[in-house]
Order: C-alpha cells, then sequence, then structure tokens
C-alpha cells in the first residue's frame, strides 16, 4: 500500500522540486488539487486531512493557517517554511545533526524542515561545538553566498527577465535575518551568529563559510582536529560527506543539481586560522532534498529514496 502524500503549495519553487523527486515512485501516492481547487478552502481542508503524509511550502502565515485545518490525529506534517523552526513540540528535521535525530524524525508527528543557509552552518559548527573545539559563547560569524532560486519565483522572474544583474548581491545589512534565531538554537550557542549573506548571479547552489580563529579558542583545536570530529558525526551518512580541505578554490556549483551536503575544513596550520566550508544546493538538501529525506523517514521507507547524491 502506498503513502498518500500532499504538497501544499506544490507550484512554489520548493514545492514542484518536491513533487519531482515523487515522481514515479510506487510507494508514494500525490493527493493532486486540480488548479482551480489550489485556493479553495475546503479542498484543501480536505486534502490535508485526506493525507497521510502532509508537505507545506507556503508563507509562514499560511503554514499556521494549512496546520490549523487538519482536525485529525493522523495526518503527520513536515513544513518547509521558518514558522516552525524554533516552536516547541516540532522536531527539526535535520536527521544528521544529533545522535538520535533520525530516529526522532522517523517518529515525529510534526516536522520542520531547516532553512538552506542554517544547514551549512549547523552541519560545520554544531559537531565541534558538541565536541567542545568551539566554544559554545564564542561570537560566531556565518558568510554565504546563494543562487537566486532561493528567492522564490518573484526573484527568479526578475533574474531571468532580461535586464543585467550583479554578479553578487548582500543583503540582510541590519544583521536580522529570520534564519539566525534557527542557527542559533539549534547550533546551541549563546551568542546569535553574525550573518551575512548574498544573493548570486547563478540559479542554484550555496556556499556557506564559518571562519575560525582556533588559535585563540581555550583548546586550541588544529585543522585535523576539527576535520576529524566532522568525519566522525557523519561517518554513517550517505547525504553529508566530508572532504579534504586542500581544494585550491571551492565554487557554489560544487553540489548544485543533488540533494548531498559537502563539508570541508580548509585553512592555515601554521597561524590556526580555519574556514569551515559546506556546499549544497539550495533546493536540494536545502528545502525540497531535506523535505523528500524527512518524508522517507517517517514513512518508513528507503531515506534516500528519490535523491540525487
Amino acid at each position: 500500500m502506498s503513502t498518500r502524500v500532499f504538497i501544499d503549495g506544490a507550484v512554489g519553487t520548493t514545492g514542484l522540486e518536491i513533487r519531482d523527486r515523487l515522481a514515479g515512485r510506487t510507494d508514494i501516492e500525490q493527493i493532486i488539487l486540480d488548479d482551480e481547487l489550489r485556493k479553495d478552502a475546503k479542498a484543501r481542508a480536505e486534502a490535508l486531512n485526506a493525507a497521510d503524509f502532509v508537505i507545506l511550502c507556503l508563507p509562514d502565515a499560511a503554514s499556521r493557517e494549512a496546520v490549523s485545518l487538519i482536525d485529525n490525529d493522523r495526518t503527520r506534517v513536515i513544513d518547509a517554511s521558518t514558522a516552525f523552526r524554533t516552536t516547541e513540540g516540532w522536531t527539526y528535521g535535520f536527521p544528521e545533526l544529533e545522535p538520535g535525530a533520525a530516529d526522532a524524525v522517523a517518529s515525529a508527528a510534526r516536522v520542520s524542515n531547516p532553512g538552506c543557509y542554517p544547514t551549512g552552518f549547523l552541519a560545520l559548527v554544531r559537531p565541534l561545538i558538541r565536541a567542545g573545539l568551539i566554544p559554545a559563547d564564542w561570537p560566531l560569524t556565518v558568510n554565504a553566498l546563494s543562487g537566486y532560486s532561493g528567492g522564490g519565483k518573484a526573484m527568479i522572474a526578475d533574474y531571468e527577465n532580461g535586464t543585467p544583474h550583479s554578479a553578487a548581491r548582500a543583503y540582510a545589512m541590519a544583521l536580522a535575518h529570520k534564519h539566525v534565531s534557527e542557527m542559533q538554537k539549534h547550533a546551541r550557542v549563546e551568542h546569535a551568529p553574525i550573518f551575512t549573506p548574498a544573493v548570486v548571479n547563478t540559479y542554484r547552489g550555496m556556499l556557506v563559510e564559518v571562519p575560525l580563529p582556533l588559535h585563540a579558542f581555550p583548546r586550541r583545536p588544529s585543522l585535523a582536529a576539527c576535520e576529524a570530529a566532522l568525519r566522525d558525526a557523519y561517518k554513517a551518512s550517505p547525504i553529508v560527506r566530508v572532504v579534504d580541505g586542500d581544494a585550491a578554490t571551492v565554487a557554489i556549483e560544487d553540489d548544485a543539481g543533488t540533494d548531498r551536503l559537502t563539508l570541508r575544513v580548509c585553512g592555515n596550520a601554521e597561524t590556526g586560522q580555519a574556514r569551515l566550508i559546506a556546499t549544497l544546493d539550495n533546493l536540494g538538501k536545502g528545502a525540497a532534498g531535506a523535505a523528500v529525506q524527512n518524508l522517507n523517514l517517517m514513512a518508513g521507507l528507503d531515506p534516500v529514496a528519490g535523491l540525487t547524491l
């Protein structure tokens, strides 16, 4: 018997990517509303309550409304918005982040998909904080680049309407990006990180970097110790990989078009300075790929079914 899935917001960028990953799978039956019914409250409520699993690809307010329309205790939810990422009672949907996290996702009724930027940041720093290599009270900085598809249909249209665009545009200049609270909570650090994101003129891909003055930390960890901690944390993961940090360059497109996440520890061993770097697809492990991975776990299916690794 196949699992019934309803994607609420299936015509948005993330929703379409999820639908593509589920297409052709015999273990998944998608509930799809006709175009004229997508915004019909009654039709949506019926679909939400008929599904075994609902994946919400909606703005925050609409996600909260959708959850309120579910009036049974059977339908399980994966939300791709920022609405519930720091909400008590919701399981954070990053199966690799903590020991036992995959089991927690598998048994959860309500799962909040991580943000794309936090996925890279948390994958890099959380194992090192847990191991005591990064002090939990250290003021961290996160520098990140994203493809313009991360801005959704409006930004995609803006970039693809023929108007010339700059190579990169920094934003969130007031240091109040909506992902910061998510980063701080799930990294379990005392201070909100300084987050400096930018959009670059490429459709998809993401590069997240955390610079570290290892020489200033109490334990003065080496580059090798940081890399070893990351390798140990993700040794069983088919999705998160740690590669040697001796590359001359790292490109934002390195993991574009995939659902994997690649981590590197680069830097200068003599000066004790490190550059932790994550590359991923903002629409893959940063959004749709993560949602499908969480769906697979919750439904008791192969965790990487439908994913491109």
